[in-house]
């Protein structure tokens, strides 16, 4: 073992002595700290070794690239095509993030759609349309007449099978033909775009639209053949009317199968998919030979066919089953349809064949399409307002009439049931209930002068200020301040959005402040929905579009009034009274008085007007029926200074006067003087009747039954009900158009297509 180091001293005398050395401050063997200094050493020579190395790598590789180096004024291209290599780059970037929300829509079980094969009656048991797979099976795409594949490409792609769902050469011819022509006159998107569009999307115009649209042809392109893109469309397209599918429309227009179909009656088919309402055959058979002459002349120019082949189609034109007045109401099937699949996924029945009786009238659905396309034909250009909803509801949640836009065959974008438009003024019915709810009265004062809430002043309509005023006045004059004032002082917008939701709106609302002037989006049908629940005397509405799902044995397998809870009280009776009491004096002293309807007959609602005149709204009531009315422009364009109490008033009073002839009023509750004392059974001869102050005509016409036969009726109806089935006969339903005579409705296929 070793010892200490010594050193050997000498002292001042000359002798010599040992003396033990001091220890070390890093008492570590010598070998230990030289291997940690050869560790050290090596570190720092292969760190500079590698930097060394890696910079002769990189002066060799800026070496090479010299080589390629432009130079003089090729370098102007050259650093173009840099930049556009960067931005293109940053567009895919971008382009991929677009098209997230586009691939959402595929996450739905798109293709089951059409698994349902649904036939749906009126509330009197008429057949009135048929949605899913209907009519007719979808026909194999290899058994179709070769001429009407040909048809169809030459007039909507005919690159169908060269392109991958976005053409851009097509694209190109169309604006350069359009750029000609000085319009449109040909489209640029093809089948695969358009098959996307009545897929996953609807007919708005915006480029969110078109963007997605894009993206999921992409998509289809990429996950379908494009034998069953082209079946899809064939089978899915909207052909006129209330049909869907060449097949579909082979047996409506011509009554034979579509594999029957000649050349001429082919050309008339792949006419109607640029414009089934203004070619359809049985409302203008002029156009659609006219359309038909044209797809002919396409056929001959894309050289799938001479000529000689296609003259005798010209020369002896289709023809078509004459069909009359049939008329189908298309926006309301097609939210029943949906009301189907949510009742099936609901697990309320099981079955995909089915009949549906619903709440639908015919007469005042007629009534209401009346109303709206006169109202838009006679002051559209003057108002600049080209689109109009309508949703009426009788008393007890019945929806009986729904208008979802001017005209189904140009968009079948319902707007009625899903389009989001600002409320404005109209939502004060759920900021005011709540404060009936919580202890306010019609004769509550409050301050109408201005205020500020976190920056933001709201203004009355006239930039005026009444001072101290009754709600019943604030109401009646639309005044912005008071509800702002409502909210901040003393309710939330929390208590306001669960007010509306208790209502029966289904539409997400924003909690911000802005909530209580109607900022937060909402459609016409929530809006009927939530002020159904004042004649209702507070209880929910119980909105319903469907009262029985029939299998074609005619088992009932879903009944409204049997399988559903019953209605819940969401508004105390004091405030319920209150509320109808100042509502039902808007028509008399307030912003509605063209929506005051004749013979007495006590009508409530309110008016609403967005920013910038956006939207314009009547919602109103009476004790029977509860109907929403709203006016505006798909691109959100401002109209001509038209608020609620103009043209929706007026068209709510042309719809609602002739809802109310023959039938026995009901009251509503709440009020004094609930009744009018006069006769209202309607005349016996129809006569013209002009909205007070617009110059609305509208033909009022009688109820075809008085109050006394309908009351007879519907006893007769109950008795009916309770009475035992006569045995598993086919389910026999009314032919609307035979008049005392049967029609049995066979089961429908749900094959898929």
């Amino acid at each position: 073992m070793k010892g200490p180091r010594q050193a050997h001293l000498i002292d001042r005398a000359g002798n010599s002595k040992v003396q033990d050395e001091p220890k070390s401050s890093d008492d570590r063997p010598r070998s230990k700290r030289h291997l940690l200094l050869r560790i050290d050493s090596w570190i720092d020579s292969t760190v500079w070794n590698l930097g060394f190395r890696l910079a002769e790598i990189w002066e060799e590789i800026t070496i090479f690239f010299r080589r390629f180096r432009v130079r003089g004024w090729k370098r102007i291209g050259f650093e173009l095509a840099g930049e556009a290599m960067t931005l293109g780059t940053a567009g895919f970037v971008l382009l991929l993030a677009l098209a997230q929300p586009a691939f959402e829509e595929t996450h739905e079980d798109w293709r089951n759609r059409g698994d349902f094969a649904v036939t749906f009656l009126d509330r009197y048991g008429s057949v009135i349309g048929h949605r899913g797979i209907i009519h007719e099976d979808s026909v194999p795409i290899d058994e179709l007449p070769d001429h009407l594949i040909k048809a169809v490409l030459a007039t909507e792609d005919r690159r169908f099978f060269d392109h991958f769902g976005i053409d851009f050469f097509g694209l190109a011819r169309a604006m350069s033909e359009n750029a000609k022509a000085g319009g449109v006159v040909q489209g640029g998107s093809t089948l695969t775009q358009q098959l996307a569009k009545n897929l996953f999307l609807t007919n708005e115009r915006s480029i969110e639209r078109k963007i997605k649209e894009a993206f999921l042809s992409l998509w289809l392109e990429a996950n379908l053949s494009k034998k069953e893109i082209l079946s899809l469309y064939l089978d899915r397209a909207y052909m006129g009317g209330g049909t869907f599918g060449a097949a579909a429309a082979a047996q409506f227009y011509f009554g034979k199968n579509i594999t029957e179909v000649n050349l001429a009656e082919s050309a008339m088919l792949a006419g109607l998919f640029k414009a089934p309402a203004k070619y359809a055959p049985h409302v203008n058979l002029p156009a659609a030979r006219a359309r038909a002459n044209e797809v002919l002349s396409n056929l001959v120019q894309s050289g799938l066919m001479t000529e000689g082949q296609v003259i005798a189609a010209r020369r002896s034109p289709a023809t078509v089953v004459d069909r009359a007045d049939a008329k189908a109401p298309d926006y309301f099937l097609d939210w029943a349809f949906d009301e189907v699949q949510r009742l099936a996924a609901a697990g309320k029945f099981h079955e995909h064949s089915v009949v549906v009786r619903t709440t639908i009238d015919m007469g005042l659905q007629q009534a209401s399409e009346s109303a709206v396309e006169s109202s838009l034909r006679e002051y559209g250009e003057s108002f600049k307002v080209k689109q109009g909803a309508l949703v009426m509801i009788e008393n007890g949640g019945a929806v009986r009439a729904m208008v979802g836009g001017r005209d189904y065959g140009e968009s079948q974008f319902n707007r009625a049931a899903k389009a989001l438009r600002q409320p404005g003024s109209s939502f004060k019915l759920y900021t005011y209930s709540a404060a009936m709810e919580n202890g306010f009265k019609p004769e509550s004062t409050i301050s109408d002068a201005p205020i500020t809430w976190n920056g933001w002043s709201p203004q009355n309509y006239g930039r005026s200020y009444k001072g101290k005023v009754t709600l019943l006045s604030a109401m009646a004059q639309s005044l912005n301040t008071v509800p702002v004032r409502l909210a901040k002082d003393y309710l939330g917008t929390d208590v306001i959005v669960k007010t509306a939701k208790a209502f029966g709106v289904e539409t997400p609302l924003r909690k911000d402040k802005t909530i209580p002037l109607g900022t937060s989006e909402m459609t016409v049908l929530d809006q009927a929905t939530g002020y159904a629940v004042m004649p209702a005397g507070g209880m929910q509405s119980r909105r319903h579009g469907i009262e029985q799902v029939l299998g074609y044995g005619g088992d009932v397998l879903y009944d409204f009034n049997r399988d559903e809870p019953p209605a819940k009280r969401v508004l105390s009776e004091q405030a319920m009274s209150s509320m109808n009491r100042i509502l039902s004096q808007i028509p008399v002293i307030g912003t509605a008085r063209k929506a005051a309807l004749d013979g007495g007959i006590v009508t409530a609602g309110k008016t609403g007007t967005s920013q910038s005149y956006r939207d314009a709204w009547f919602i109103g009531f009476t004790g029977n029926y509860t109907t929403a009315v709203w006016f505006g422009n798909d691109d959100f364009t401002s109209m001509n200074n038209m608020t609620g109490g103009s043209l929706p008033a007026a068209t709510f009073k042309t719809v609602m006067d002739y809802a109310h002839q023959g039938i026995e009023l009901r009251a509503i509750p709440g009020i004094d003087n609930p009744l009018p004392t006069g006769d209202h059974k309607g005349n016996a001869v129809a006569k013209k009747k002009e909205g007070p102050d617009t110059g609305l005509q509208a033909l009022i016409r009688p109820r075809s039954l008085s109050a006394e036969s309908t009351r007879l009726l519907r006893q007769i109806a109950g008795k009916l009900k309770e009475a035992g089935r006569l045995g598993p006969a086919t389910a026999k339903v009314a032919d609307k158009t035979t008049t005392g005579s049967v029609a049995e409705v066979t089961p429908v296929s749900s094959k898929t297509p």
